[in-house]
């Protein structure tokens, strides 16, 4: 007699889900990453000892700013003054009219040395001729490759009672001006030198995001009856905006800071009214005059402005155009 075996059948709609399966535990992936592209990590050591040493380290002698600093004491000085050399140099006239020059040449420089670059590049990229278009690009980067040092010495040469400017005024009739002792100048030489300096160089990360800008959209444009003009404002201007809202930011962080070197190689005592700016100015009082915890109290105070000004031009970027360095 056979038996047979019969299996019941689960009522359809109560068979137990699969279970599922585990799988390992995921690698930690920045070393995993750090032993493939070792090689690679290896290049960033240098740039970062550079901020640790020469960014980060020198932070910590801004406490001298609130010690009373002696020359061949101790390294973060000899007793806590608080807010002595604060309240010192706010109530310093001095301080604020190199505080209103520091305002006069950062905004000049960053109303015409920020968009230079932008209309430099647009044109350029309009240019079709590539022998044209490669030789302005060489003349205008020229300048960058030149140390300060040259740059002044080149403004003042040009600029001097004696010099090429005042000879084409003679010939027109003009008599000699003092350019680099008339304060009244010293803003436009600033201004101007760096323009020349500065422009061509600017251009290249412009021209670098024209590139990647899709060439279908100035077809549509076209299309729709745009012109060259409408193009440049509806379809380059937005292409190439998150790149300029990025230099703009970086530019604002850095406004208070005007170029010390320019300044101390072109100004003169008859130019100070104009001409001295906050970096000269600490320059003057910590390293003539030997007043360091004062100099520090005025830089500290430079680098706060500074961070305020970055981080309030990132927080209204982000906000308003939706573009920010963080």
């Amino acid at each position: 007699m056979s038996t047979t075996t019969t299996t019941s059948a689960s009522p359809p709609g109560t068979q137990d889900p699969p279970k599922p399966v585990p799988r390992p535990a995921p690698r930690s992936g920045w070393r995993r990453s750090l032993r493939r592209d070792w090689q690679l990590y290896s290049l960033a050591v240098l740039p970062l000892l550079f901020f640790l040493v020469f960014r980060y380290l020198p932070m910590l002698g801004n406490v001298i700013a609130f010690r009373r600093f002696e020359p061949g004491g101790s390294m973060f000085g000899e007793e806590w003054v608080g807010l002595r050399y604060v309240r010192m140099f706010l109530s310093d006239p001095t301080f604020w009219q190199v505080f209103r020059n520091t305002l006069w040449l950062g905004g000049l420089t960053l109303v015409y040395c920020f968009p230079i670059p932008i209309v430099l590049a647009l044109l350029l990229n309009e240019v079709r001729r590539r022998s044209l278009k490669r030789f302005v690009q060489s003349v205008s980067y020229l300048p960058h490759f030149l140390s300060i040092v040259i740059v002044a010495g080149i403004t003042l040469q040009m600029l001097a009672t004696d010099g090429p400017v005042n000879h084409a005024l003679g010939w027109l009739g003009h008599d000699p001006v003092r350019f680099i002792q008339e304060p009244g100048w010293f803003r436009t030489i600033y201004v101007g030198s760096e323009i020349w300096q500065t422009a061509g160089w600017g251009t290249i990360l412009y021209l670098a995001a024209l590139t990647t800008i899709d060439e279908d959209l100035y077809e549509a444009a076209r299309i729709d009856g745009a012109n060259r003009w409408q193009q440049i404002w509806h379809v380059t201007l937005p292409g190439i905006r998150p790149t300029m809202i990025t230099l703009l930011i970086l530019n604002i962080g850095t406004f208070m800071a005007v170029g010390f070197e320019k300044v101390l190689l072109l100004y003169n005592p008859l130019t100070y009214p104009t001409a001295d700016v906050i970096s000269t100015y600490v320059y003057r009082a910590g390293v003539e005059s030997s007043s360091f915890s004062y100099a520090a109290a005025i830089g500290l105070f430079e680098a706060v402005i500074g961070l305020v000004l970055i981080t309030s031009a990132n927080t209204l970027s982000r906000r308003t155009v939706g573009t920010s360095l963080w």
